[in-house]
């Protein structure tokens, strides 16, 4: 399964760079905790990269060969892709500043008028 969630182009590893960030998320099926992941995941991107994010969600109940390929023990695991370096992040993601500090991307600062 896949997603696609907008497109963008450019260089650098900044949120705001305008780069596309290429995530991976690892799923076992359609667990509640997956499905939450999936949904978490989702909303981060929207508010932080939105427009300049592409989501590829791999079931390995599908693909189980790949767990072991890709070095994944635990799901859901999201991993960066892009921009480099490569990043993991193992949970149903609900703890955004985890998620955010994982992903390497600032939190927004709602202070500022």
């Amino acid at each position: 399964m896949s997603w696609l969630g907008g497109s963008g182009s450019g260089a650098g590893a900044s949120a705001d760079s305008g780069e596309t960030w290429e995530l991976r998320l690892y799923v076992a099926g359609g667990s509640p905790q997956c499905l939450h992941a999936i949904e978490n995941l989702r909303l981060v991107c929207e508010q932080y990269l939105h427009g300049r994010y592409h989501i590829d969600v791999v079931d390995l109940l599908e693909n189980p060969r790949l767990a072991a390929y890709e070095q994944i023990l635990v799901v859901p695991t999201l991993v960066r892709q892009l921009p480099s370096p490569i990043r993991k992040v193992v949970g149903d993601l609900s703890d955004t500043a985890r998620l955010l500090a994982g992903l390497q991307l600032p939190p927004r600062n709602t202070d500022v008028p």
